[in-house]
């Protein structure tokens, strides 16, 4: 079953499905790991309370890309409200890999990236 993942997040990094930009966002944010030099950003567009529009822009390992196409591709058409709600924890399960310690930061950095841009988004 972890093969599956894996595959899924190396698909993922070479034909990403929400990778480019959004103009006129309603929130946007940036987000780079120091450790390993990985770098994202979110643009969102929300429309009555939902991300009706999300998308990413940034490079670095598969595991930091594939996972903010994922996370992209989970949060859209959401509810704002839940998808503050959205742990670090559920959206690791959601990616379906065991990371080690160094390979969470990179998972974890869209996640970062996603909560940045709604709370400036108010």
């Amino acid at each position: 079953m972890l093969d599956m993942y894996a595959e899924e997040i190396l698909e993922r990094y070479k034909d990403p499905v929400n990778k480019g930009s959004i103009k006129n966002t309603a929130a946007e944010a940036h987000e780079t790991n120091p450790l390993c030099g990985d770098s994202l950003d979110i643009y969102l567009k929300i429309e009555g309370g939902k991300i009706s529009g999300a998308k990413f822009n940034g490079f670095g390992c598969a595991i930091s890309q594939a996972a903010a196409d994922i996370l992209l591709d989970t949060v859209k058409g959401k509810n704002v409200k839940d998808v503050k709600m959205l742990s670090k924890g559920s959206f690791l399960s959601a990616l379906g890999v065991s990371l080690s310690p160094a390979r969470l930061k990179c998972a974890l950095l869209s996640w970062h990236a996603l909560m940045m841009a709604l709370e400036r988004a108010g």
